[in-house]
Protein backbone atom coordinates (compact mmCIF):
# COMPACT_ATOMS: atom_id res chain seq x y z
CA UNK A 1 0.00 0.00 0.00
CA UNK A 2 1.58 3.51 -0.63
CA UNK A 3 0.73 6.56 1.02
CA UNK A 4 0.82 9.71 -0.12
CA UNK A 5 1.32 12.71 1.85
CA UNK A 6 -1.28 15.36 1.11
CA UNK A 7 1.05 17.79 0.68
CA UNK A 8 1.82 15.37 -2.61
CA UNK A 9 -1.49 14.69 -3.40
CA UNK A 10 -1.81 18.60 -3.95
CA UNK A 11 1.57 19.22 -5.08
CA UNK A 12 1.95 21.72 -2.08
CA UNK A 13 5.48 23.98 -2.07
CA UNK A 14 5.22 25.37 1.11
CA UNK A 15 5.17 24.09 4.34
CA UNK A 16 1.49 23.21 6.41
CA UNK A 17 0.68 23.86 9.47
CA UNK A 18 -0.38 20.88 11.39
CA UNK A 19 -4.63 22.20 11.36
CA UNK A 20 -4.09 22.95 7.38
CA UNK A 21 -2.97 19.20 7.01
CA UNK A 22 -5.56 17.75 8.91
CA UNK A 23 -8.60 19.98 7.04
CA UNK A 24 -6.82 19.56 3.66
CA UNK A 25 -7.03 15.84 4.17
CA UNK A 26 -10.69 15.36 5.41
CA UNK A 27 -11.61 17.49 2.96
CA UNK A 28 -9.32 15.49 -0.09
CA UNK A 29 -10.57 11.95 1.56
CA UNK A 30 -14.04 13.26 1.25
CA UNK A 31 -13.84 13.52 -2.47
CA UNK A 32 -12.91 10.29 -2.90
CA UNK A 33 -14.63 8.47 -0.73
CA UNK A 34 -17.64 10.37 -2.73
CA UNK A 35 -16.33 10.21 -6.46
CA UNK A 36 -16.41 6.34 -5.59
CA UNK A 37 -19.49 6.29 -4.19
CA UNK A 38 -20.94 8.39 -6.68
CA UNK A 39 -19.67 5.57 -8.68
CA UNK A 40 -21.65 2.88 -7.02
CA UNK A 41 -24.96 4.97 -7.39
CA UNK A 42 -24.85 6.46 -10.74
CA UNK A 43 -25.92 3.12 -12.54
CA UNK A 44 -29.09 3.27 -10.56
CA UNK A 45 -29.76 6.85 -11.05
CA UNK A 46 -29.90 8.35 -7.86
CA UNK A 47 -27.73 10.85 -5.69
CA UNK A 48 -25.92 10.56 -2.68
CA UNK A 49 -28.68 12.67 -0.93
CA UNK A 50 -31.31 10.34 -2.28
CA UNK A 51 -29.96 7.25 -1.29
CA UNK A 52 -29.73 9.15 2.53
CA UNK A 53 -33.18 9.64 2.19
CA UNK A 54 -34.36 6.03 1.51
CA UNK A 55 -32.15 4.27 4.03
CA UNK A 56 -33.47 6.68 6.44
CA UNK A 57 -37.26 5.76 5.04
CA UNK A 58 -36.14 2.56 5.21
CA UNK A 59 -35.21 2.41 8.77
CA UNK A 60 -38.91 3.53 9.38
CA UNK A 61 -39.83 -0.14 8.96
CA UNK A 62 -43.31 0.89 7.38
CA UNK A 63 -43.70 4.03 8.91
CA UNK A 64 -44.13 7.12 7.46
CA UNK A 65 -41.49 9.88 7.88
CA UNK A 66 -42.32 13.54 7.94
CA UNK A 67 -40.54 16.29 6.00
CA UNK A 68 -39.11 17.44 9.32
CA UNK A 69 -38.13 14.18 10.40
CA UNK A 70 -36.14 12.89 7.41
CA UNK A 71 -34.20 16.75 7.53
CA UNK A 72 -33.06 15.77 10.93
CA UNK A 73 -31.66 12.83 9.85
CA UNK A 74 -29.77 13.95 6.60
CA UNK A 75 -26.30 13.55 6.79
CA UNK A 76 -26.22 16.97 4.26
CA UNK A 77 -28.27 19.16 6.86
CA UNK A 78 -28.46 21.80 3.85
CA UNK A 79 -30.11 19.40 1.51
CA UNK A 80 -33.93 20.56 0.00
CA UNK A 81 -35.30 17.64 1.58
CA UNK A 82 -38.87 19.09 -0.91
CA UNK A 83 -36.67 18.79 -4.02
CA UNK A 84 -35.15 14.75 -3.10
CA UNK A 85 -38.73 13.68 -2.38
CA UNK A 86 -40.27 15.03 -5.48
CA UNK A 87 -37.13 13.41 -7.74
CA UNK A 88 -37.79 10.02 -5.55
CA UNK A 89 -41.53 10.48 -6.38
CA UNK A 90 -40.98 10.77 -10.19
CA UNK A 91 -38.77 7.56 -9.86
CA UNK A 92 -41.38 5.94 -8.09
CA UNK A 93 -38.78 5.37 -5.18
CA UNK A 94 -41.07 6.49 -2.46
CA UNK A 95 -44.93 7.58 -2.40
CA UNK A 96 -46.09 10.97 -0.45
CA UNK A 97 -49.47 11.87 0.94
CA UNK A 98 -50.98 14.48 3.21
CA UNK A 99 -51.39 12.99 7.20
CA UNK A 100 -55.62 12.84 7.59
CA UNK A 101 -54.82 14.16 11.39
CA UNK A 102 -53.05 17.12 10.07
CA UNK A 103 -53.03 18.66 6.84
CA UNK A 104 -49.85 20.26 6.93
CA UNK A 105 -48.01 17.72 7.36
CA UNK A 106 -46.72 15.37 4.63
CA UNK A 107 -45.87 11.78 4.91
CA UNK A 108 -43.58 9.79 3.03
CA UNK A 109 -43.12 5.97 2.59
CA UNK A 110 -40.27 4.14 0.75
CA UNK A 111 -42.03 2.08 -2.37
CA UNK A 112 -40.92 -1.50 -2.97
CA UNK A 113 -39.19 -0.61 -5.63
CA UNK A 114 -36.81 1.53 -3.56
CA UNK A 115 -36.70 -1.28 -1.08
CA UNK A 116 -35.42 -3.50 -3.77
CA UNK A 117 -32.60 -1.06 -5.24
CA UNK A 118 -31.66 -0.70 -1.62
CA UNK A 119 -31.58 -4.54 -1.14
CA UNK A 120 -29.44 -4.36 -4.43
CA UNK A 121 -26.98 -1.72 -3.55
CA UNK A 122 -26.28 -3.29 0.58
CA UNK A 123 -23.73 -5.49 -0.79
CA UNK A 124 -22.33 -3.35 -2.94
CA UNK A 125 -21.98 -0.39 -0.35
CA UNK A 126 -20.44 -3.02 2.42
CA UNK A 127 -17.85 -3.58 0.15
CA UNK A 128 -17.47 0.29 -0.56
CA UNK A 129 -16.81 0.93 2.82
CA UNK A 130 -14.75 -1.97 3.50
CA UNK A 131 -12.12 -1.32 0.80
CA UNK A 132 -11.23 2.00 3.23
CA UNK A 133 -11.73 -0.20 6.08
CA UNK A 134 -9.10 -2.54 4.95
CA UNK A 135 -6.35 -0.27 5.31
CA UNK A 136 -7.03 -0.01 9.06
CA UNK A 137 -7.17 -2.55 12.08
CA UNK A 138 -10.15 -2.57 14.34
CA UNK A 139 -8.41 -0.74 16.63
CA UNK A 140 -7.29 2.04 14.36
CA UNK A 141 -10.93 2.47 12.79
CA UNK A 142 -12.16 3.32 16.57
CA UNK A 143 -9.66 5.54 17.08
CA UNK A 144 -10.11 7.38 13.96
CA UNK A 145 -13.87 7.22 15.03
CA UNK A 146 -13.18 9.03 17.82
CA UNK A 147 -10.70 11.50 16.51
CA UNK A 148 -13.61 12.49 14.02
CA UNK A 149 -15.80 12.41 16.83
CA UNK A 150 -13.45 14.73 19.08
CA UNK A 151 -12.96 17.07 15.72
CA UNK A 152 -15.98 17.98 14.43
CA UNK A 153 -16.86 19.34 18.21
CA UNK A 154 -16.49 23.05 17.92
CA UNK A 155 -16.41 24.61 21.71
Amino acid sequence: MIIMRIEDVIKSTVELDDAKKVILNFTYTHFVIGDKFHEILKPYDISREQYNVLRILRGQKGCPANLNCIQERMLAKNSNTTRLIDKLLLKELVTRKVCPENRRKIEVLITQKGLDILNELDPIVIEHEQSFANNLTKEELEQLNTLLEKYRTIN
